[in-house]
């Protein structure tokens, strides 16, 4: 099963595996060479750096690839539900702090809790899937059970 991104998020990947694949590639193959051309290999830092760089630099590459391959990319824009689904931007209201925060939900790889973006598959991203407004969602959490309440929730494209 393909598992779902949005736009941006292919996007932001796609930017990176070009870079990695276009650029970085190419620079430690330089870098490489250069370290060879100092001679005794067995002893020589540099270029076992550059070859463990070079080979991190591959394993994403192949990660890269095969996410975008396995991604199904949804167009948020064109999304109309009357129920929270995958795209769907939430404000909830935190029921104890008694502030509002907002959450996008997104795939696995695009998600940032920092920037507001959640997994689907995360304990919030599950609990809101199917949800409408004003239910009430309750997150278990390592802390403690948290209980937020759907104020509204809309999709955009970002």
């Amino acid at each position: 099963m393909k598992e779902p991104i949005t736009r941006q998020g292919m996007e932001k990947l796609e930017a990176e595996l070009s870079n990695l694949i276009k650029v970085e590639r190419e620079d430690i193959k330089v870098v490489i060479a250069e370290a060879r051309a100092l001679g005794d290999l067995k002893e020589n830092a540099e270029y076992h750096s550059a070859k463990e760089k070079q080979s991190l630099i591959e394993g994403r590459i192949g990660q890269l690839q095969s996410i975008v391959a396995n991604s199904n990319i949804i167009d948020v824009s064109t999304v109309q539900s009357d129920k929270i689904v995958f795209g769907a931007t939430v404000t909830l209201l935190d029921v104890e702090k008694d502030t509002s925060v907002t959450y996008t939900i997104v795939g696995t790889e695009e998600s940032d809790k920092s920037k507001g973006k959640i997994s689907y598959t995360s304990p919030l991203g599950k609990a809101l899937i199917g949800k409408e407004e004003g239910d009430e969602v309750i997150v278990k959490a390592p802390k403690g059970d948290i209980e937020y309440e759907v104020e509204s929730f809309e999709f955009k494209d970002e």
